[in-house]
């Protein structure tokens, strides 16, 4: 291959990448975002919720909640203390692994004391294992109905209207199939302080 078909091929390959640079990395995400910003806003901006005027978390990502008086999320891997979105992943434990086996007994024996939950009554597996993210901002509606009581006494609320609260943020499967369904804990958290105007924990 003499030069002048070398430089005629290196032209081309430069040309190509620069248009496809074009393309790739500047109109086709403008296009996208342009379209998402239509179409669906809340969600491209990442499905913030809003409360007494300021952004407190995300739809999407979970947080942990403590003290009696609110709905605790899963245990979390993601990070030290756990739902550092910066650190999301799993443990990555297997089943055989004796210390996951210990944090499961550890989580379980905590789970049943601060809600009172005597040994025969069988845990949903999202009380005492994390998710693969460690973001899961859902509980189960069996995890969430079990803590139930102890935010009812907590606030001196209504069991019954707990639960209704419950209920009002479920949400199914994804598109209706995928997945199981959960309760929003952010967001029936937000609903309960709002409800007995007391400030978040």
């Amino acid at each position: 291959m003499n030069a002048k078909i070398l430089i005629q091929e290196l032209k081309s390959a430069i040309l190509a990448t620069l248009i496809m640079a074009i393309l790739l990395c500047g109109i086709y995400p403008v296009v996208v975002w342009g379209i998402a910003q239509v179409v669906f806003p809340r969600q491209a901006n990442g499905s913030l919720i809003n409360h007494g005027g300021r952004v407190v978390g995300s739809s999407l990502i979970g947080q942990a909640f403590n003290g009696e008086r609110h709905f605790h999320t899963r245990p979390s891997a993601a990070g030290s203390d756990g739902y550092d979105a910066a650190s999301s992943g799993g443990s990555n434990l297997g089943p055989l692994s004796r210390k996951l086996m210990d944090q499961v007994k550890e989580r379980a024996s905590a789970y049943r004391t601060a809600n009172n939950i005597p040994p025969s009554v069988p845990l949903p597996a999202d009380a005492v294992t994390a998710s693969g993210s460690g973001l899961d901002p859902h509980i189960s509606a069996k995890n969430a109905e079990l803590q139930a009581t102890r935010v009812a006494r907590a606030r001196g609320i209504p069991e019954e209207e707990i639960r209704k609260q419950i209920r009002q943020y479920s949400e199914g499967p994804d598109l209706g199939f995928l997945g199981e369904p959960g309760v929003n804990v952010l967001r029936l958290n937000l609903a309960l302080d709002a409800l007995s105007a007391h400030p978040r924990e």
